[in-house]
């Protein structure tokens, strides 16, 4: 039997051993400690534009679908909207009634009424060239004493008459000959013009039922389905403009000297077989105070803000994709 002095050696020995084991465990960490990579993670990010309608309607068609790749003016959606149509036949009519109006101002009275002012000018001027002759006789008839002062003043007013008579039936006669007024050809050239914008902003409108592309991209998503209204800005489908994208980082500004502006880092992409590339930092913002924060020691001098770093590649990668990772390995020896 084991006496207790062996069980006590034993034991010692034993201890012994763990706390060299324990020990070199230590060492070990405190070499390894701080010099493993430290990973930044980022994803993969496309320019995205949203296509909307200016018009409420109902979608009519859809000739895209998601996943499909489109070019700068295709046609991706038709919006039915009779509102507009309906719009379009009232301008229309707006617009031929001013033009009616416009040629009338602009080509003047018939030669029929002018013929007409003219036969009436005529007619008052032999009349007024009559009672001239008559005011003659009467006035030198008065002025010997043979007619009474009353004829005299009633031969010179029916003159008077008869020569405003005159000049009246000359101003109707030149009125016809010369048209409407200056102001009355421009009023009716305005609304003329007024009238065919009227029809031009309803044709932009009927141009808006059929939605196209802005630029190239693919079909990333579509919200309505054909049938549904739709309101005016609403949006119908998102396009991302794969030849230009980008990672974006969420950085700790410990970090920010391995990742400044104009600053190119390698970056690992995982869904792509850990295929690396170079990218450059090109913009860098605060991501505010609602972001992490991280204290330097833990009794807390001050705390490290987090920016937002985005770096572009410097050239094409195939099979890139939007929301894909991208890793930054950081050397902290």
């Amino acid at each position: 039997m084991v006496s207790e002095k062996t069980q006590r050696i034993n034991t010692f020995i034993a201890l012994g051993v763990l706390a060299i084991v324990i020990a070199v465990i230590c060492v070990i960490g405190i070499v390894t400690y701080g010099k493993t990579d430290e990973i930044l993670q980022g994803q993969a990010e496309a320019t995205e534009y949203r296509v909307s309608s200016k018009i409420p309607g109902r979608i009519m068609e859809f000739r895209v679908q998601e996943g499909q790749h489109v070019k700068a003016g295709d046609t991706l959606a038709i919006i039915e909207a009779p509102e507009v149509d309906a719009k379009k036949a009232q301008a229309e009519a707006v617009q031929t009634q001013a033009r009616a109006l416009n040629d009338k101002a602009e080509a003047g009275a018939r030669a029929e009424q002018i013929q007409g002012a003219y036969e009436l000018w005529q007619k008052a001027k032999v009349g007024s060239e009559i009672m001239e002759k008559s005011f003659k006789r009467v006035s030198n008839l008065y002025k010997e004493g043979v007619v009474s002062e009353q004829k005299y003043d009633e031969t010179k007013a029916q003159y008077d008459a008869a020569k405003a008579t005159e000049r009246a039936a000359k101003s109707q006669y030149d009125l016809a000959v010369n048209g409407a007024q200056k102001e009355d050809k421009e009023m009716a050239a305005a609304k003329y013009e007024q009238a065919k914008g009227v029809v031009a902003e309803v044709n932009s409108y009927i141009n808006e039922t059929y939605l196209t592309a802005y630029a190239d991209g693919e079909v990333m998503e579509i919200f309505p389905h054909i049938g549904e209204l739709v309101g005016t800005g609403a949006p119908i489908m998102n396009i991302a403009m794969m030849d230009d994208m980008w990672a974006t980082f969420n950085v700790r500004e410990d970090y920010i000297p391995k990742m400044s502006m104009g600053q190119t880092f390698t970056a690992e992409i995982p869904a792509l077989g850990g295929k690396t590339t170079t990218m450059c930092v090109y913009n860098m913002k605060d991501r505010g105070d609602y972001a992490a924060w991280k204290a330097t020691k833990q009794t807390g001098q001050y705390d490290l803000k987090t920016f937002e770093v985005r770096a572009r590649p410097t050239e094409e990668i195939e099979g890139l994709r939007p929301g894909m990772t991208v890793l930054f390995r950081i050397n902290k020896q």
